[in-house]
């Protein structure tokens, strides 16, 4: 591992700085403050702050304005990041190439997925894909937020085909997908049953609500016709889990999709509504960059789901 340089410019001598705490630095900004980052990385925050009071001494310049409930670069902190990350990005994916020379691929995959995928289609392979590979360790972040991956550390991602970056490579992750308007029993004898989706808005509807603060649309399609409408409730959750157990204790109508909701409509928990209006979705798709080396053990894991059939 590189421990140190030096630099000798306009007649100043930097002290020697440590890779490891250059690293450090980067996992606090990306972590959003030296707890978060403490956690991600197994040790203590004073650690992670002495290794970066170090930093700035070695350097003479501040990095980081920090104040009692948060952290941001300064501008010297900006541009030392902008060149710092795609480095350690490289230095990593150096070091992950060394893996193709084991008889098995080791290391850490860390993928970020809306919590649907990660419950009903990554959990599964990722089992299957850890008892082939046991020197690989999996990471999966349930996260329904649009967020750059590279920046944030991860080796892939999930989302629908529609919100993928160009500069990604996507491969197709499982069936396609279906919502399910769901209700139970005592709530639709209370209440009634929609025929409609604008019959929705006499009812008392479970509403999504995503990190970054917009209220989720419900999306219906028959016959051609197709209708999104944001349906109003006294119940705001944030998750199809929440949604399911309000759904199962007669709080509303819930928008689910249709593996949270299979089993329970087997058994008569739940009733679907609306069937003929709900519209089929493209599959999940997983993405990684195009522009970076995958590690061995990525490589294994998209062999693995090429392999898989829905």
């Amino acid at each position: 591992m590189l421990k140190s340089y030096r630099v000798d410019k306009a007649g100043f001598a930097m002290r020697d700085v440590r890779l490891d705490s250059l690293e450090v630095f980067a996992a606090i900004v990306r972590a959003g403050g030296f707890r978060a980052a403490a956690v991600e990385r197994g040790v203590s925050s004073s650690a992670l702050s002495q290794s970066v009071n170090a930093l700035e001494e070695a350097i003479g310049i501040r990095l980081l304005n920090r104040t009692t409930r948060s952290i941001a670069p300064t501008e010297a902190g900006e541009r030392l990041l902008k060149r710092l990350e795609p480095a350690l990005a490289d230095i990593r994916a150096a070091v992950d190439d060394l893996n193709s020379l084991r008889e098995q691929p080791s290391g850490t995959i860390r993928i970020n997925a809306p919590g649907p995928a990660v419950d009903h289609v990554l959990c599964p392979l990722a089992f299957d894909f850890m008892r082939l590979f046991p020197d690989v360790n999996v990471e999966l972040i349930s996260d329904a937020a649009i967020i750059d991956i590279v920046k944030q550390g991860y080796d892939a991602g999930v989302r629908f085909g529609k919100q993928v970056e160009q500069d990604m490579i996507a491969v197709p992750l499982g069936p396609v997908l279906r919502y399910s308007i769901v209700a139970s029993p005592d709530y639709l004898a209370s209440n009634g049953t929609p025929s409609t989706p604008h019959d929705l808005f006499d009812h008392n509807c479970i509403q999504r609500r995503f990190p970054g603060g917009t209220l989720a649309s419900w999306r219906f399609e028959k016959d051609g016709e197709e209708l999104e409408i944001k349906p109003k409730g006294r119940l705001t959750l944030s998750s199809a889990h929440q949604e399911l157990q309000a759904a199962l204790a007669s709080q509303g109508i819930a928008h689910i999709f249709e593996e949270y909701a299979r089993p329970h409509l087997e058994s008569g928990a739940l009733v679907e509504v609306l069937t003929e209006w709900s519209p089929r979705l493209p599959s999940w798709y997983l993405y990684y960059p195009s522009r970076r080396h995958s590690s061995a053990a990525m490589q294994a894991f998209l062999q693995h789901i090429r392999n898989h059939s829905w």
